[in-house]
């Protein structure tokens, strides 16, 4: 019986561009966040004498041959098992592509949650993260869920402590965002710091405010909870002032972007102002974190008489994202 699975998406609680690597990729540092809006994967597979992946979706720009990560995902995991199998992934889209929501790499762990479940078969947790990295750069946060922090290039996560669930708003514009370019012009941007003798170490600046937030990881690569710490680990991580490089250099290009980051702020003083904003990923999404449910409705309701598509969700904690997306539903 096809397999259903939840694909939870994702949003950046800060983002900090190092420089360019000799693989090609930039040294990144980032805070992952898992929310409870979500999408559903589908997924039938059978043992079979040879491998026959096929994929539908409900979204016509949504690939439907071996360019779709779910898919790699799937073929590479049959090919690390020694299985053959005859497989059907069907992804139910709702979200925009290419958002900053980190969709179709969820779709890709939600897919393989959904192979395990059919043929009651599991590579080890190692393999399944070397995997997911070999997929995607923002795949691995996936098999981890609630709050991640991502280095190299984004890849090698390690879990947070817990941020409580909080009332979020998603702005979800009709502007689409090039990450390829604005890599480039971040390029430029910090070339040209550079030469005026301002080197940028945004890196070492996160770095720091996840330290101060969450507390030193062990040996082993996890955080554990500050003692001295008494307030929330979110209000910790915002108060070391934390920001996403990709807003330096999107929001000049596209200035759209920055006046919707300013609505879901909100005015100085006001009681339903966002505790954090900003964009996810290169974007162009965007997303404010609310106190209140009352805080989140007042945010979307700005949205809307700006003319801006909004949703409202949750951030959604490690225990639940694991308890929501695991218990599979049968179709």
């Amino acid at each position: 019986m096809p397999t259903r699975v939840r694909s939870h998406t994702k949003i950046n609680l800060g983002l900090a561009i190092g420089p360019l690597r000799p693989d090609g990729f930039h040294q990144l540092t980032t805070v992952y966040q898992t929310l409870s809006l979500h999408e559903w994967v589908t997924v039938e597979a059978h043992p079979a004498d040879a491998t026959r992946i096929t994929l539908t979706s409900t979204h016509p720009r949504v690939p439907t041959d071996a360019t779709n990560t779910a898919w790699r995902m799937l073929e590479r995991c049959l090919e690390r098992l020694g299985l053959h199998a005859q497989v059907h992934i069907h992804i139910d889209k709702q979200l925009p592509l290419q958002g900053g929501l980190g969709a179709g790499s969820a779709n890709a762990v939600a897919a393989l949650i959904g192979l395990e479940q059919e043929l009651k078969r599991m590579l080890p947790p190692p393999d399944r993260l070397q995997l997911a990295a070999e997929i995607g750069s923002d795949v691995p946060l996936f098999l981890l869920g609630g709050a991640v922090a991502g280095l190299g290039r984004g890849e090698e996560v390690y879990p947070l402590p817990d941020i409580a669930s909080y009332p979020c708003v998603l702005a979800l514009p009709a502007t689409g965002v090039s990450t390829p370019q604005a890599y480039r012009d971040w390029d430029a941007l910090t070339h040209q710091s550079l030469t005026q003798g301002t080197p940028s170490d945004t890196l070492t600046r996160l770095s720091r405010s996840i330290a101060a937030a969450f507390g030193e990881p062990h040996s082993s690569g996890v955080f554990s909870w500050r003692e001295d710490r008494a307030e929330d680990s979110l209000l910790a991580l915002v108060r070391t002032g934390i920001e996403n490089d990709f807003e330096q250099v999107v929001f000049p290009q596209y200035p759209s972007l920055g006046e919707i980051k300013r609505i879901l702020v909100g005015g100085p003083g006001m009681e339903d102002a966002a505790l954090f904003a900003g964009l996810s990923g290169s974007g162009s999404a965007l997303f404010g974190l609310y106190r209140t449910a009352g805080g989140a409705k007042a945010a979307f309701e700005r949205l809307e008489r700006h003319g801006v598509t909004g949703l409202v969700t949750s951030t959604l904690p490690r225990s639940d994202y694991w308890r929501t997306m695991m218990v599979a539903d049968a179709v």
